[in-house]
């Protein structure tokens, strides 16, 4: 421990701890430009990060800020502090820590300005409107070290893309800046290393113990899944026996709706009054706050959660972690794993429990993919150029600059790294006049460039109004919920305003676990009363509807095509092996299609296996081909492996169905009038600052926000078709909402190979879709055959025809 300065030296001795090897390897390697620590949930890796940043602090003298600390979650933030906190005090050390968020109070914010501490924990929000301010060179004047946590969940959004062009700005201003990447779970690590470099430094790999294999399983139940569905309720009475065996148990879901309905079920069958809670990111500061205390203090026996205790939090005697439903992706089930036994070394323990019949086989291919330590993820494209505009706008708040400047800072961040400047001094010219249609209005003339070249903002009043619009999430528009009083009772948390506008008084909904009934809306509020007695309605709640990876749907289809299925339930065994008989099985190089008459109509299931946004997506396009070809078709519904279409006449051809050119430019024609592409708009032109939430005065509600975007977008699309926005909408909602990359992917893994089977029935496959929820109509030939032969029926009855 001699390379240890003495105060730590100390510390780790009166422990009997020694320093793991990559928490050793980290102190050797404190000089080096950039690096990436890829360590085991459990493993030190923060401890790792700090260990240089403690040992350069415990032997000298430093003014000012000399470690900032990133993380994605304000919570995460005030845990580092206080688990950083305490070994500092015992070590003697006169090292000052504070955390800034969204939740620190704006005189502690002003006094951090003035007088920086040594470690400033803080969000890449934050940090994006620490550098906004003209004094930004003097708050970073002594900045030695950025330690970024989770980077692996940072990279996968916006957040990440508006943290690494913050940090290029850092670097410009502390060019000997050294820059720590600290992830447990990291699919591709040359290319997160890419996204954390700097052009000039390129960041080094290291790689701890990744520590033994988890304990997992599948959970076993009395009860076989049913059909469809994704409550999992069959699953309550062995959850709650396996909650009595553990001191801490965490149970995981993929959206907060089914967290609500699942903790009200659990609660109800809690006979033995375990001390249970919920945590998610609809509820209340205060009621996750409590949560996660009680946690601490190991109070509670389990917690119902969603993504929001995903990351880095240790949450003390957590001994089992429990996810409900197909975890969709391997990475995140490792994230979530790592939160039981949070210990180096120690197994994690955890057990799945798939919703419905199918997610059986998507349980057992993401328990395979655990143990072969496959990860997934999606390759990441260039830098987004609606976070750029923003940037700009953050670089001007902070003082006149040059363009050629600017361009190479932005250029030095790995995901800005191949942007040209042209497309460069397109986002600036955007920022400065609005484009081509809008440089007639004021509100959109931005930025001006003086005589010398230098470019800065043209009104002295618009960094207040950039300051409080920066930041790239981009919430559901939402409602506060809060108990009805006379001077406003209880906030609750929030519900989604397009939920909120389909009650009634005297609805009942669920929120924190409590069955309220809607009484009033008063001031944006919605305000609720008590009533525990009646069967709610769920709220709709925001949050990511995960779509299953490509890595997993490629396992899923290869456990389909064993002969004979040795890891699956007998019940399951059975239902394959009857589709196999009757149909085909799906596979990785052909695309099966099956057509069959039911109930009167002309059915046809694709299985594309591509997840849920390309498989809603396909059942957009194949509808419309199938209207030109004169199928009739009148609806679809869609999961993450099939789409199941309704209509009126059979499907003898696939090919011209299928042909990519027809597919994709069925996708552009539809896109350009569809509400997904005023919604990707609504979403990048707020973020590139043509939008404005936030005002002094008030924040715009949904509904004033959509009717903004809306007719910008109508009228951009009418007069400047080729407006910079418009192109990065495009981009967005083909990478995004409608995940056509995934349906070009299956194209290329079929590459023509199609099997059209006609049956005389439902095939087992294709059962479980008929009861599943979310149905889209199609408007087309066929509602208006139906309603002429409806008429004539009608007419003939009453004796007119």
């Amino acid at each position: 421990m001699s390379n240890l300065p003495a105060p730590l030296d100390h510390w780790f001795a009166a422990r009997g701890w020694q320093l793991h090897p990559h928490q050793a390897e980290m102190l050797a390697r404190a000089q080096d430009p950039a690096t990436l620590l890829i360590a085991p949930t459990g493993g030190g890796k923060t401890l790792a990060g700090f260990l240089p940043t403690l040992a350069d602090l415990a032997q000298g003298d430093h003014a000012g800020l000399h470690t900032l600390y990133i993380s994605p979650l304000k919570a995460l933030a005030a845990d580092i502090r206080r688990n950083l906190t305490r070994p500092v005090e015992e070590m003697g050390l006169a090292i000052r820590i504070e955390d800034r968020t969204g939740d620190t109070s704006s005189h502690a914010k002003r006094r951090q300005r003035a007088d920086p501490p040594h470690i400033l924990l803080t969000t890449p929000e934050s940090l994006a409107l620490l550098t906004s301010y003209e004094d930004a060179p003097r708050i970073f004047a002594g900045l030695k070290r950025v330690v970024v946590d989770e980077v692996h969940a940072l990279a996968e959004s916006k957040r990440g893309d508006q943290l690494m062009l913050a940090l290029s700005r850092l670097q410009a201003l502390c060019p000997e800046m050294r820059r720590v990447g600290l992830s447990a779970t990291v699919e591709d690590p040359p290319a997160l290393a890419r996204f954390m470099a700097h052009r000039d430094h390129p960041c080094d790999i290291l790689h701890a113990d990744p520590g033994p294999d988890p304990d997992i399983a599948m959970l076993e139940t009395a009860e076989a899944p049913p059909w469809s569905g994704g409550g999992a309720a069959y699953a309550i009475p062995a959850v709650l026996d396996q909650v009595r065996r553990h001191k801490t148990t965490l149970i995981f879901h993929n959206t907060r709706a089914q967290a609500e309905i699942f903790f009200h079920n659990l609660w109800l069958a809690n006979e033995d009054a375990l001390p249970i809670g919920i945590h998610h990111g609809s509820l209340d500061r205060v009621q996750r706050e409590r949560v996660e205390g009680a946690m601490v203090r190991g109070e509670l026996r389990a917690v119902v959660c969603t993504g929001s205790l995903d990351l880095g939090l240790d949450w003390g005697d957590v001994d089992l972690v429990i996810q409900v439903g197909a975890p969709k992706n391997v990475k995140r089930l490792v994230q979530r794993i790592g939160r039981a036994n949070h210990r180096y070394n120690a197994p994690s323990k955890a057990l799945l429990v798939p919703a419905n019949r199918f997610e059986v086989v998507e349980c057992l291919a993401a328990l395979q993919a655990v143990k072969d330590r496959d990860l997934d993820g999606e390759g990441r494209g260039p830098g987004p150029r609606d976070v750029l505009c923003q940037h700009i706008l953050i670089r001007a708040c902070a003082g006149p600059f040059h363009a050629d400047d600017l361009y190479a800072e932005v250029a030095s961040a790995g995901a800005y790294a191949t942007l040209t400047r042209d497309e460069f001094d397109a986002c600036l010219e955007f920022c400065a006049t609005g484009g081509y249609a809008l440089r007639a209005y004021d509100q959109w003339q931005r930025l001006k460039q003086r005589p010398d070249g230098l470019w800065q903002l043209r009104d002295p009043r618009s960094p207040r109004l950039i300051r409080m619009n920066i930041g790239t999430i981009q919430d559901t528009d939402t409602l506060k919920v809060r108990m009805r009083r006379a001077r406003g009772g209880k906030p609750l948390g929030e519900i989604e305003e397009g939920f909120a506008a389909t009650l009634s008084p005297g609805d009942t909904f669920l929120i924190g676990g409590q069955i309220v009934r809607f009484e009033s809306l008063r001031e944006m509020v919605v305000e609720v009363s008590r009533d525990p007695g009646r069967t709610p309605k769920i709220a709709t709640f925001m949050g990511t509807k995960f779509a299953t990876s490509t890595q997993l749907s490629e396992r899923i289809l290869a456990i389909l095509n064993q002969p004979d299925w040795p890891d699956l339930p007998a019940h399951i065994r059975d239902w394959l092996e009857l589709q196999r008989s009757l149909s085909d099985m799906p596979q990785a190089g052909r695309l099966l299609i099956e057509s069959f008459p039911h109930e009167g109509r002309e059915h046809v299931c694709i299985y594309g296996f591509a997840g849920r946004n390309a498989m809603q997506t396909l059942g957009l396009l194949v509808t419309k081909r199938m209207e030109e070809e004169g199928l009739a078709p009148l609806g679809f519904v869609s999961t993450d492996y099939a789409t199941l279409i309704w209509g009126l006449e059979p499907l003898t051809d696939a090919a011209p169905i299928f042909a990519r050119d027809a597919l994709r430019d069925g996708l552009e024609s539809w896109l350009m009038g569809n509400a997904v592409m005023k919604r990707t708009f609504r979403a990048s032109a707020t973020i590139a600052g043509l939008i404005q939430r936030n005002s002094p005065q008030a924040r715009k509600n949904g509904r004033q926000t959509t009717m903004s975007s809306d007719i910008l977008y109508d009228t951009l699309v009418k007069y400047d078709p080729e407006h910079l926005l418009l192109d990065i909408t495009q981009a967005e909602a083909m990478r995004g909402l409608v995940d056509f990359g995934r349906i070009e992917e299956m194209l290329d893994r079929i590459n023509g190979r199609i099997t059209l089977r006609r049956l005389t029935r439902v095939s087992p496959l294709a059962a479980p879709l008929f009861l599943e929820a979310g149905r889209t109509p199609v408007e087309g030939a066929a509602q208006e055959r139906l309603l002429a032969e409806e008429s004539a029926r009608l007419m003939q009855a009453a004796g007119l025809a």
